[in-house]
């Protein structure tokens, strides 16, 4: 294994994450369950995943689908995932008991 590009990885993606848009929904997330351990291991899963994804695609992705279809994609992921939090965010709480 070669240790430098191992710790640059580590150091690069560590540094990227920091209050990005992922940190700052596990943030929300967390702060809406009181379960922070799941909300931890499902960050951890996702992110462990979607590295893997982005390690073995690497570019040649953009070789099969057009990088504005891409992009769209991403877009509507984000739209999604925000009109979900933001509708969540104004109902009222659910009754414990």
């Amino acid at each position: 294994m070669q240790l430098p590009l191992l710790a640059s990885t580590f150091a690069t993606v560590f540094l990227a994450e920091l209050g990005d848009k992922t940190q700052l929904a596990i943030v929300t997330i967390s702060g809406t369950s009181s379960r922070s351990g799941a909300v931890f291991a499902g960050s951890s899963a996702a992110l462990v995943l979607a590295s893997l994804l982005g390690a073995g695609a690497g570019g040649s992705l953009s070789a099969v689908i057009p990088a504005d279809a891409l992009q769209l994609a991403a877009s509507v992921g984000f739209l999604v995932i925000g009109t979900r939090l933001l509708l969540k965010a104004g109902q009222e709480p659910e009754p414990e008991g």
